[in-house]
């Protein structure tokens, strides 16, 4: 099934166009709805999909965690995504997506792979609440195709926080306060988690935050605080010191409201920071390319905290 996946490379002209490529899949009919529902994951995410190979079942692990596999002797845990949704199915899941969020491999297991998805981040919706609520924020997008089918992005963010039981606390305690005051953070992310440990971070920091759950809400608020900023005769980055952002986000993506924030002049001197989950040099140099000032992976409140600390200061 490599067929699906292109070269990385092809999809680099991607950054800073407001687009993005998904691979869609399905975890089965649900047996309570009777419906088969179809989700989507960035490719970039994407290193490999294969057929579930056999799997370790090792003792103490999450309930949605399968096991474990070895592939190229590298140890990958494997998440059952159906099961983990809480979808209740009648089939077993016959393919494996290898994934890779800030250079950790892991395996989720779907009952089949559809096709790869050329779309544009602005056909992206944020799914109504009251979906949010029911799936605690598990799906972050919602689109729709041509037949009229949904297909629901996963926070896969969300899946790997929880049942990886990444943990902050510690690194919390060792965050300090910011050696000055009056510094003001303003961030974008779609994923309920990472927006949790963004806020949990500039609480330890002292430090104020202003936030939005995708670009395109980031973008409006950030021109209404220019707006302002222009009205009352104060310098922007008097009101307003760094940007953070995530990269995939619906509406408009964060290579995309980079690229705006650095063409509007009002915006000189405010660093923009990308955080996200897709690590690798390939996407760090995307970020530069369309004017990202510094990079920090998702995950790791004190490399975040030091990171921030530095620009504020």
């Amino acid at each position: 099934m490599s067929e699906l996946l292109k070269s990385i490379d092809a999809r680099t002209k991607l950054a800073g166009t407001n687009k993005l490529e998904i691979l869609m899949f399905t975890l089965g009919k649900n047996n309570q709805t009777e419906r088969r529902e179809v989700f989507g994951i960035n490719v970039f995410k994407v290193r490999e999909v294969m057929r579930v190979p056999p799997i370790t079942h090792a003792p103490e692990m999450p309930s949605a965690v399968e096991g474990m596999v070895s592939l190229r002797g590298v140890l990958v845990p494997v998440i059952d995504l159906a099961r983990y949704a809480g979808i209740q199915t009648a089939t077993r899941p016959e393919i494996m997506i290898i994934t890779e969020y800030n250079g950790h491999t892991q395996g989720f297991l779907v009952e089949a792979v559809d096709t790869i998805l050329r779309l544009d981040w602005s056909s992206m919706r944020v799914p109504p609440p009251m979906l949010s609520a029911k799936m605690g924020g598990l799906v972050t997008a919602v689109t729709e195709l041509p037949d009229g089918k949904l297909v629901m992005m996963l926070d896969v963010e969300k899946v790997l926080a929880e049942t990886g039981h990444f943990d902050d606390d510690f690194a919390l305690k060792n965050i300090r306060p910011l050696a000055v005051q009056g510094r003001t953070v303003f961030f974008a992310d779609d994923s309920s988690v990472a927006r949790k440990q963004i806020e949990r971070t500039l609480d330890a920091m002292q430090v104020r935050s202003v936030s939005a759950v995708n670009g395109r809400q980031a973008w409006q608020e950030l021109q209404r605080m220019a707006d302002y900023s222009e009205a009352a005769h104060v310098p922007l980055r008097d009101m307003l010191q760094v940007i953070l952002t995530d990269v995939e986000m619906p509406e408009m993506d964060g290579y995309m409201l980079t690229r705006k924030i650095k063409a509007d002049k009002r915006f000189v001197g405010i660093p923009v920071l990308m955080h996200s989950s897709l690590s690798s040099d390939s996407n760090q140099q995307l970020g530069k390319a369309v004017g990202v000032d510094e990079y920090v992976p998702k995950f790791d409140a004190q490399k975040l905290s030091q990171t921030l600390a530095r620009l504020l200061t």
